[in-house]
């Protein structure tokens, strides 16, 4: 299985990565700011990334690959992302709106038919969940993957997404919004409860059965819990919220205004808010914070910033605007010597600053972790997104916008990396995209711009009800 969660205990360097700079509040009223414009190159940003989902779906069936262009098995998650992309594309007029009307009702039947059941394999999910990896021709379970219980809630954001948007009278709209519907329904969340814990496992193999891990927070996961508990048919228990945060207190980092829950690779505090407005609405653990969950990933980005601007590991390329740490391609596991001392480098993993849950620093850095938070701290992702094309131009951004990842301190020309190419000068860089970095990017720009995504879902009935039996008040709940 392809480890998406890949951690590393705290090292010798804990001390310079907690001792962050103060980050400067900003006034952010409890509605919603609308009408935020980008810089002109940030718009060819927002296309490139689009098509990269737009030209790799399979029109068969509307699966995606979790990665391009290397051939790749279909992530579930990148789904998610896609059926979120497409009406961003018809409101850009990067595609028409039957264009994508019907790549999201393709996708939907697909996802409804495909075959479910306990066996280990001709299945593409169990319980109403769905396999984290599936083939892209036949859909079925990809090789030992887990049925995976955040990326079937990556999946149905953005069902539920396309729900909402396609509100039209036309027969295949409709459609829609009944499979939408029903998709959800089906999910069983308490399968990953089955064996008495109070959380909710990260997976299940029918091998050998749940994942002895819970989704406990504080990490991605908050919207797994928020669907959960809204669920129509089989929702989780009203205390699962409880379960949730009671593990809260291991992550609090910082004093004052840099005080946050944190999370050490950026996708952490960016996945819930693709979805989720948490702008002044708060729950229990929040109100007595004094701050709300989008403060919380504002701080955080600060963070990953005031980490890489501090460099403790003091890899080479690293500056006050080249900067972000979350999971993603890696040169490969390697220890090779560096200024000095051996270093250990890896392949796909999550990264974030040393001190901090799931910490791993190999000095790879990658766009998704600063564009995904566009929303939280626009003052300092534009001026980042400005000087990694402006200082790796098409070494890192091509056709499909910015590669994945790069690493300028990998320059071992004579090591053979897993992907990617090595630069002799400027470094390592992925040759991928991949589907669950690229959605951040372009669905972040589509709410910082107006909303697009959260004033729609702000008016689902299922995120509203989540929301409240989580314990969330204020704002656009009241």
């Amino acid at each position: 299985m392809i480890d998406r969660r890949s951690l590393l205990s705290r090292s010798s360097l804990l001390a310079a990565a907690t001792s962050l700079p103060a980050c400067t509040p900003v006034a952010r009223p409890g509605g919603a700011p609308t009408g935020n414009t980008l810089p002109a190159f940030y718009e060819d940003i927002e296309e490139r990334t689009f098509r990269w989902f737009w030209d790799n779906a399979n029109r068969r069936n509307g699966l995606v690959p979790d990665r391009a262009p290397t051939p790749s098995f279909c992530s579930i998650a990148a789904v998610g992302f896609g059926l979120t992309a497409y009406p961003i594309g018809v409101e850009r007029g990067w595609c028409t709106r039957a264009e994508a009307r019907d790549l999201t009702l393709t996708t939907l039947e697909f996802f409804w038919n495909a075959p479910q059941g306990p066996e280990p394999s001709g299945k593409a999910g169990h319980k109403g969940f769905f396999y984290h990896f599936l083939d892209m021709k036949t859909g079925h379970r990809f090789r030992d993957v887990e049925l995976s219980s955040v990326d079937t809630t990556i999946l149905l954001m953005g069902v539920l997404f396309a729900g909402r948007y396609y509100d039209a009278d036309h027969p295949a709209e409709a459609e829609i919004r009944r499979l939408a519907l029903a998709i959800y329904a089906r999910a069983d969340w308490n399968f990953f409860r089955s064996d008495g814990r109070a959380a909710v496992s990260m997976g299940w193999h029918p091998e050998r059965g749940l994942i002895p891990r819970s989704w406990t927070g504080y990490n991605e996961a908050m919207f797994v819990y928020v669907l959960g508990l809204a669920a129509p048919e089989h929702p989780l228990p009203a205390d699962s919220w409880k379960a949730w945060t009671e593990t809260y207190p291991h992550s609090w980092r910082g004093e004052g205004p840099t005080r946050h829950l944190a999370f050490a690779p950026l996708f952490g505090h960016q996945y819930s808010h693709v979805w989720i407005d948490f702008r002044g609405i708060q729950d229990t653990v929040m109100h007595e914070a004094g701050l709300d969950y989008f403060e919380n990933s504002r701080r955080a980005t600060y963070a990953s910033r005031a980490y890489c601007t501090a460099n403790p590991m003091r890899w080479d390329g690293w500056s006050k605007q080249v900067w972000g740490l979350t999971a993603c391609d890696g040169p490969g596991d390697y220890a090779l010597p560096f200024k000095g001392e051996n270093r250990q480098f890896y392949s796909y993993s999550a990264r974030g600053p040393l001190g901090q849950p799931d910490e791993r620093d190999d000095g790879t850095l990658s766009p998704t972790a600063a564009l995904g938070s566009l929303p939280f701290a626009p003052e300092i992702v534009i001026p980042c997104a400005e000087a990694l094309r402006r200082e790796h131009g098409d070494r890192l951004y091509g056709a499909y916008g910015f590669r994945d990842s790069f690493n300028p301190s990998f320059r071992y020309g004579d090591v053979r990396t897993g992907s990617g190419t090595v630069d002799p000068v400027h470094g390592w860089y992925a040759k991928d995209h991949l589907g669950i970095d690229q959605g951040p990017i372009l669905v972040q720009a589509a709410n910082y711009r107006n909303d697009f995504v959260w004033r729609r879902m702000r008016e689902e009935p299922a995120i509203r009800r989540g929301l409240m039996l989580a314990g969330f008040t204020g704002g656009w709940l009241s």
